[in-house]
């Protein structure tokens, strides 16, 4: 009796052992496979016509999810559902995975449409008048933005010290043509345009209006925290396709389709200091 016990209990042992085994090879072959998610728009094109044919060069099979919002993106990504995702900058990566109580790390930084100040009224910076009103985003994040292109255009003086992250309208020092600030919803400023005689428009927004980038009066020198990145779980920073996807970004086949298909996308550091 003693020994079907023991033999049952090996079999039992054995039998978990293997399939313990058949699951992590199994984990490992699915990694040819990957499932990259990102905003629908200028981002899942990227994926689609800059990432997806060259990973498939190394013996990837990759599959695009896109999505609609900011949200599940990073749920999906933390829930297995996504390998990897690109739509976000740092400051958002880092906020969200600090409230959802989540692991994100970035793989690579990627050339981002950036912010831009359109108009229908002014054909240049130098045509601005006194008192121009100005539609800005109402979130700190974006509207921090739109304060420093402004100061790049010369149209406001920032006070010295001033955090390029947290910029708000307390902290001009001179506002040269008495703009007057009027903050929408992000969503709203494309069609702020045609009402308004200056718009503060984020790229993605932009974009998704069918904008041209290059229309801008003057685009944004966005910092590398807001461009966008490939995201993985932290767990699989180190895994063998994240590695083939920051090979993929740092390429000269990657950067060259960004140059023909992706006109006015500002390029992080690592692209313009080599």
């Amino acid at each position: 009796m003693k020994k079907w016990i023991y033999f049952s209990l090996l079999i039992f042992v054995v039998g978990i052992l293997g399939a313990c085994s058949n699951s992590e090879n199994a984990s490992s072959e699915d990694k040819k496979k990957l499932v990259i998610g990102a905003t629908a728009g200028p981002y899942s094109d990227m994926v689609t016509k800059a990432v997806k044919p060259l990973m498939e060069e190394k013996g990837y099979t990759i599959e695009v999810k896109e999505f609609s919002d900011y949200i599940q993106p990073n749920i999906s990504l933390s829930e297995g559902d996504l390998d990897a995702n690109l739509f976000q900058h740092k400051i958002y990566m880092e906020t969200f995975a600090e409230e959802h109580n989540i692991e994100l790390s970035e793989v690579k930084i990627v050339p981002t449409a950036p912010m831009g100040i359109y108009s229908n009224k002014f054909e240049s910076i130098e045509d601005i008048k006194e008192g121009t009103p100005i539609a800005i985003p109402n979130d700190p994040t974006n509207a921090a933005r739109a304060f420093q292109i402004l100061e790049d255009a010369k149209l406001i003086t920032l006070k010295p010290d001033t955090d390029p992250l947290t910029v708000s309208e307390k902290d001009i020092q001179e506002n040269k043509l008495n703009l007057k600030f009027e903050p929408l919803e992000a969503a709203q400023l494309p069609r702020a345009v045609e009402s308004v005689d200056l718009s503060a428009v984020p790229g993605n927004y932009a974009l998704a209006a069918e904008m041209d980038l290059l229309d801008a009066l003057q685009l944004e020198d966005m910092p590398d925290d807001y461009r966008n990145r490939v995201v993985v779980n932290t767990e699989d920073v180190d895994a063998t396709f994240a590695k083939d996807l920051k090979e993929v970004v740092e390429s000269a086949e990657f950067e060259k389709t960004i140059d023909e298909e992706f006109k006015g996308f500002g390029k992080p550091k690592w692209m313009t200091e080599e």
